[in-house]
């Protein structure tokens, strides 16, 4: 990212550079003797000099308000804000920073936002969670005032087990070292045994759908950050639902569906392995129209704008206080539903867009925003808003090298889309591990799978059902048995690709590289692209 000084910046310093030189106009006036200086001011001189002071001092209030240290509120139950800490050269950073603050403050989180030259082991000693927002500049250059920071801090020890933390690194991508200021925090932090909530997301010269893929991310803090607005609008195009499925029946678990789409015009696009849906869901017609009801507002009410307040509603949060009838208060109340993301289950040699997941309960018992819409509200041949996003930290190796694919739940969908690819491109040497409740209801794909196996495409195909009393309890327990076939592949050039659970599966598998590799090759794996996790 370039270093370029900040054009406000510029325009401070010659504003202050103007009022100087027009102070020593005045002062050389005085000293020439002139007249008006010695007698006594007139009113108006008094007006535009009580008027200057005024302006001077409400600049100087509005400064000192953009700086002021806020007040740090700690719940009754004693858990420290969420820190939200920025490196910027050029501002954006800061600006990203804000916004990220102001998300988890909607949706009821405590924050406190800091400059990364003010903190310090101390302030992260005393956090449990923190966000870095960090820019790069030149060649993997960090911010100037982020220099404080590494001179004082990462050169000093720290031990910092208990801290979470996740990394939005800035850059760009013409530059040799992208984003490396980003990544070095994200080692540091590492090294010194923080636990990352996710993996760093990296944005490529500011690129929408990578911040969308941050806002996202922010719900694993929990609360409701992932019904806040997208700071910007994914550009949806129309598809068509083509066929739904339940994967799972009887299981214990939430209901799992297996969905088909197809665009609603046009040929198949291409995606790679890995890459993302980007779904925009809708409310249901039955709780806008109730909505609609119970608000004074006919079916056929329209925005001032022209467009229909059925359609609106249905994109959008559905306000709960709104006076009867007021479309004016309603049309500024109304706030966009935002996206959810899904991994894409198949290739385009499937003929079909293929979606996998788990029909989401909120606490009432009704089904989530967009599991609701996909698995409830929809019917074969509906429209569906969707986007495609290359997933760059999620595509396959370029070449025939083994690859490890592990993964738990409904993380089989990603690591089903790789498995095609591979089996397409004629490359066999795969070693699947995977973990569910019960093999009679939960194995995902489970037919498909083992005839791949039988064909030759998958060479080693490790299933485990934690409910059915095998040999193995969790898909890291497979892993942990197969540490020597582990590390041959490893040292055969195998990538490693993990997808799924964050929580329990994800941490437990890294756990196992790291004791059957060490934590010098785990490392060399990550930095050389080699081990990868897509978690959720």
């Amino acid at each position: 990212m370039s270093s370029h000084r900040s054009p406000r910046a510029v325009l401070g310093n010659l504003g202050m550079i103007a009022a100087l030189l027009l102070v020593a106009f005045l002062l050389l006036r005085l000293h020439l003797g002139e007249s008006w200086w010695l007698a006594s001011p007139l009113p108006a001189q008094w007006t535009g000099a009580l008027a200057a002071a005024a302006i001077y001092a409400a600049a100087c209030f509005a400064l000192w308000w953009k700086v002021r240290p806020r007040k740090e509120d700690i719940g009754d139950d004693g858990v420290p804000p969420v820190l939200v800490v920025w490196a910027s050269q050029t501002g954006f950073a800061q600006q990203l920073a804000e916004r990220t603050a102001e998300s988890l403050r909607a949706a009821g989180h405590k924050t406190r936002l800091r400059a990364l030259d003010q903190v310090d082991t101390s302030l992260l000693g005393n956090t449990h969670n923190v966000l870095f927002i960090a820019s790069t500049t030149g060649e993997g250059d960090p911010p100037d005032h982020a220099l404080a920071f590494l001179s004082r801090v990462m050169t000093q020890p720290a031990a910092l087990p208990h801290l979470q933390y996740a990394v939005l690194a800035l850059g760009d991508r013409t530059y040799d070292h992208f984003c490396a200021f980003g990544h070095q925090l994200d080692d540091w932090l590492r090294e010194h045994g923080a636990q990352p909530l996710f993996d760093t997301v990296e944005v490529d010269n500011a690129a929408p759908d990578a911040l969308r893929h941050w806002q996202q991310l922010l719900g694993q803090l929990g609360g409701s950050v992932t019904d806040v607005p997208d700071w910007s609008a994914p550009a949806y195009q129309p598809w068509r639902l083509q066929e739904r499925q339940v994967l799972n029946p009887g299981s214990v678990g939430g209901t799992v569906f297996h969905l088909k789409l197809y665009p609603a015009e046009g040929a198949l696009p291409t995606w790679q392995a890995g890459d993302i849906a980007e779904i925009g869901p809708h409310q249901s017609a039955d709780a806008v129209a109730q909505w609609m009801h119970d608000h004074g507002f006919t079916t056929t009410t329209s925005l001032a704008d022209g467009r229909s307040l059925r359609d609106v509603l249905s994109t959008s949060h559905l306000p709960e206080q709104i006076a009867r009838g007021d479309i004016t208060a309603l049309a500024a109340a109304l706030k966009p539903l935002p996206h959810r993301e899904y991994s894409i289950a198949s290739m385009p040699s499937d003929g079909t867009l293929q979606l996998m997941l788990r029909r989401q309960l909120r606490p009432d018992g009704t089904p989530g925003l967009a599991s609701g819409w996909l698995c409830d509200y929809t019917a074969p041949g509906d429209s569906i808003d969707l986007r495609l996003r290359s997933n760059r930290n999620f595509h396959p190796p370029r070449d025939d090298a083994p690859l490890i694919l592990i993964g738990n739940g409904t993380g089989i969908a990603g690591l089903r889309a790789h498995l095609r690819a591979r089996i397409d491109a004629g490359a066999q040497r795969n070693w699947l591990l995977f973990g569910e409740r019960n093999v009679a209801h939960d194995f995902h794909f489970g037919t498909e799978l083992q005839q791949w196996q039988r064909e030759g495409g998958i060479e080693h195909l490790d299933a485990v059902f934690s409910r059915d009393g095998g040999p193995f309890h969790y898909v890291q327990d497979a892993l942990a048995a197969h540490t020597q076939r582990l590390r041959e592949w490893v040292e055969q050039g195998a990538t490693i690709l993990v997808c799924g659970s964050l929580q329990g599966m994800a941490p437990a598998v890294d756990a196992v590289i790291v004791q059957a590799l060490g934590a010098d090759a785990h490392e060399a794996l990550r930095i050389a692209g080699r081990y990868r996790r897509d978690v959720y």
